[in-house]
């Protein structure tokens, strides 16, 4: 079953932490790769930075899941600086995960909730300042804030 998510790593100072992610490991979990997100993108360089704090997947199945404990246990050169994007296609919005004391933790974001899903590794995060009963824009099926239902 197709099962949409993108993950964005930003972090200073990780190009040889995150470089592995970059290629096909059979030994992992999941199979698809981070693509570095460079400033030579923005800039119009074919020629990729030295530096960059940026790095985007997008899983199409459940085949990601062990991918946060593997990110919370690399030996990040600035762990401070780390932040990890998920978007579900469920999610209204993506979560933040940090690492605090170690541990790569969801950091509660204002007006969200994040709701358990069979269907999702993380669960389905939607926010809460959505008037009950609006419908999620371009969305065939989401748990919505008012009822935890699954729409069809």
């Amino acid at each position: 079953m197709s099962r949409y998510t993108e993950v964005i790593v930003l972090a200073r100072r990780a190009e040889a932490l995150m470089e592995p992610l970059t290629r096909s490991d059979e030994g992992r979990d999941w199979h698809q790769c981070f693509t570095r997100v460079d400033d030579g993108m923005f800039g119009g360089s074919r020629t990729p930075s030295e530096e960059c704090y940026a790095w985007v997947v997008q899983f199409i199945r459940h085949n990601w899941r062990g991918l946060l404990s593997h990110l919370e246990s690399l030996a990040w050169p600035d762990p401070h600086s780390v932040q990890v994007l998920v978007r579900d296609e469920d999610d209204d919005c993506f979560g933040v995960w940090m690492i605090y004391d170690g541990r790569l933790v969801e950091v509660s974001l204002p007006r969200t909730e994040r709701e358990p899903f069979p269907a999702s590794v993380t669960g389905v995060l939607s926010r809460t300042d959505r008037h009950a009963g609006e419908p999620l824009e371009g969305v065939s099926s989401a748990v919505t804030p008012a009822s935890g239902a699954t729409r069809a």
